[in-house]
Protein backbone atom coordinates (compact mmCIF):
# COMPACT_ATOMS: atom_id res chain seq x y z
CA UNK A 1 0.00 0.00 0.00
CA UNK A 2 1.76 3.20 -1.11
CA UNK A 3 1.02 6.52 1.30
CA UNK A 4 0.90 9.42 -0.36
CA UNK A 5 3.20 12.24 1.68
CA UNK A 6 2.04 15.87 2.27
CA UNK A 7 4.57 17.96 0.08
CA UNK A 8 6.95 19.82 2.99
CA UNK A 9 6.38 23.85 2.78
CA UNK A 10 10.27 24.19 2.68
CA UNK A 11 10.13 22.59 -1.03
CA UNK A 12 7.24 24.84 -2.52
CA UNK A 13 9.02 28.01 -1.05
CA UNK A 14 12.06 27.10 -3.23
CA UNK A 15 9.61 26.00 -6.20
CA UNK A 16 7.77 29.59 -5.80
CA UNK A 17 11.30 31.06 -5.85
CA UNK A 18 12.93 29.48 -8.37
CA UNK A 19 10.18 30.36 -10.79
CA UNK A 20 10.56 33.89 -9.89
CA UNK A 21 14.21 33.54 -10.90
CA UNK A 22 13.08 32.20 -13.97
CA UNK A 23 10.56 34.78 -14.92
CA UNK A 24 12.67 38.32 -13.84
CA UNK A 25 14.59 38.07 -17.45
CA UNK A 26 11.08 38.47 -19.10
CA UNK A 27 10.12 41.14 -16.60
CA UNK A 28 13.86 43.26 -17.25
CA UNK A 29 13.40 43.02 -20.64
CA UNK A 30 9.87 44.01 -21.14
CA UNK A 31 9.93 47.19 -18.26
CA UNK A 32 12.74 49.17 -19.89
CA UNK A 33 12.16 53.07 -19.54
CA UNK A 34 13.00 55.65 -22.05
CA UNK A 35 16.69 56.37 -21.69
CA UNK A 36 16.71 60.01 -24.12
CA UNK A 37 18.13 61.55 -21.22
CA UNK A 38 20.76 64.61 -22.18
CA UNK A 39 22.94 66.08 -19.58
CA UNK A 40 24.50 69.79 -20.56
CA UNK A 41 27.81 69.14 -20.86
CA UNK A 42 30.19 70.23 -18.22
CA UNK A 43 32.68 73.34 -18.31
CA UNK A 44 35.45 71.53 -16.29
CA UNK A 45 37.44 75.04 -16.29
CA UNK A 46 35.07 77.01 -14.49
CA UNK A 47 32.71 74.08 -12.68
CA UNK A 48 29.70 75.37 -14.96
CA UNK A 49 27.29 73.73 -17.34
CA UNK A 50 27.40 74.83 -20.58
CA UNK A 51 24.94 75.89 -22.47
CA UNK A 52 22.86 73.12 -24.36
CA UNK A 53 23.20 74.19 -27.61
CA UNK A 54 21.96 70.94 -29.61
CA UNK A 55 17.89 71.30 -30.82
CA UNK A 56 15.97 68.87 -28.90
CA UNK A 57 14.87 65.27 -30.60
CA UNK A 58 12.05 65.65 -33.22
CA UNK A 59 9.14 63.60 -33.09
CA UNK A 60 9.52 62.56 -36.63
CA UNK A 61 13.04 61.79 -35.71
CA UNK A 62 13.31 57.67 -36.36
CA UNK A 63 15.37 55.33 -33.92
CA UNK A 64 16.87 51.78 -33.96
CA UNK A 65 17.47 49.70 -37.15
CA UNK A 66 15.45 49.97 -40.39
CA UNK A 67 13.90 47.26 -42.21
CA UNK A 68 16.71 46.23 -44.09
CA UNK A 69 19.28 46.14 -41.09
CA UNK A 70 16.88 43.85 -38.82
CA UNK A 71 15.99 41.37 -41.17
CA UNK A 72 18.85 38.90 -40.51
CA UNK A 73 19.37 35.30 -41.96
CA UNK A 74 21.40 32.71 -40.15
CA UNK A 75 23.83 31.13 -41.98
CA UNK A 76 25.19 27.58 -40.66
CA UNK A 77 26.69 25.06 -42.27
CA UNK A 78 28.16 25.20 -45.74
CA UNK A 79 26.45 28.60 -46.23
CA UNK A 80 28.48 29.85 -42.90
CA UNK A 81 31.64 28.49 -44.68
CA UNK A 82 31.03 29.84 -47.87
CA UNK A 83 30.18 32.90 -46.33
CA UNK A 84 33.58 33.43 -44.21
CA UNK A 85 35.42 32.30 -47.70
CA UNK A 86 34.10 34.91 -49.83
CA UNK A 87 34.66 37.77 -46.64
CA UNK A 88 38.43 36.01 -46.66
CA UNK A 89 39.37 35.49 -50.03
CA UNK A 90 41.19 38.47 -50.59
CA UNK A 91 43.07 39.39 -47.15
CA UNK A 92 46.11 40.14 -47.11
CA UNK A 93 46.57 39.30 -43.24
CA UNK A 94 48.11 36.33 -41.58
CA UNK A 95 46.02 33.56 -39.82
CA UNK A 96 42.47 33.55 -38.62
CA UNK A 97 42.42 37.16 -40.07
CA UNK A 98 43.70 36.23 -43.37
CA UNK A 99 43.36 34.96 -46.43
CA UNK A 100 41.12 31.62 -46.84
CA UNK A 101 41.53 28.98 -49.38
CA UNK A 102 39.09 26.73 -50.88
CA UNK A 103 40.69 23.11 -51.10
CA UNK A 104 39.84 20.47 -53.42
CA UNK A 105 37.30 18.41 -51.09
CA UNK A 106 35.00 21.53 -50.67
CA UNK A 107 36.91 22.28 -46.92
CA UNK A 108 37.79 26.10 -46.20
CA UNK A 109 41.27 26.87 -44.52
CA UNK A 110 43.98 29.18 -43.93
CA UNK A 111 47.16 29.04 -43.24
CA UNK A 112 49.19 29.82 -39.79
CA UNK A 113 52.32 31.73 -39.47
CA UNK A 114 54.35 28.34 -40.17
CA UNK A 115 52.43 27.85 -43.23
CA UNK A 116 50.27 24.89 -42.25
CA UNK A 117 46.45 24.28 -43.00
CA UNK A 118 44.02 25.21 -40.44
CA UNK A 119 40.71 23.95 -41.40
CA UNK A 120 37.68 25.94 -40.49
CA UNK A 121 34.64 25.05 -39.07
CA UNK A 122 31.32 27.31 -38.85
CA UNK A 123 30.02 28.57 -35.70
CA UNK A 124 28.04 25.67 -33.84
CA UNK A 125 25.31 28.43 -33.63
CA UNK A 126 25.45 30.24 -36.86
CA UNK A 127 26.49 33.90 -38.42
CA UNK A 128 24.06 36.35 -38.38
CA UNK A 129 23.86 37.94 -41.58
CA UNK A 130 22.07 40.31 -43.27
CA UNK A 131 19.67 39.81 -45.66
CA UNK A 132 21.28 41.60 -48.52
CA UNK A 133 24.11 39.87 -47.91
CA UNK A 134 22.98 36.68 -47.40
CA UNK A 135 20.69 36.09 -50.66
CA UNK A 136 23.82 34.57 -52.67
CA UNK A 137 24.00 31.98 -49.98
CA UNK A 138 20.52 30.46 -50.43
CA UNK A 139 20.98 27.62 -51.99
CA UNK A 140 23.48 26.11 -49.54
CA UNK A 141 22.80 23.60 -46.62
CA UNK A 142 22.40 25.69 -43.55
CA UNK A 143 20.88 28.95 -44.89
CA UNK A 144 18.29 30.08 -42.26
CA UNK A 145 17.88 26.33 -40.67
CA UNK A 146 17.62 24.54 -44.25
CA UNK A 147 19.15 21.28 -44.07
CA UNK A 148 19.39 20.72 -47.72
CA UNK A 149 21.55 22.02 -50.79
CA UNK A 150 24.46 22.16 -51.74
CA UNK A 151 27.50 22.16 -49.98
CA UNK A 152 31.23 23.41 -50.83
CA UNK A 153 32.69 20.13 -53.10
CA UNK A 154 30.31 21.80 -56.10
CA UNK A 155 32.31 24.82 -56.01
CA UNK A 156 36.13 23.43 -55.32
CA UNK A 157 38.74 23.70 -57.72
CA UNK A 158 39.01 20.83 -60.01
CA UNK A 159 41.46 17.86 -59.07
Amino acid sequence: MDKIYPQPKASRKIALLLSALLMSPLFTACGGGSRNEVTAPRDTRAGQTAPNTSRPASPQARKGLSTGQKVAITLAGAAALYYLYNKHKSKQAEGAQGKYYLSKNGRVYYRDAQGKAQWVTPPPGGIQVPESEAQQYRDFKGYNGKSTGRDLTDLAPAQ
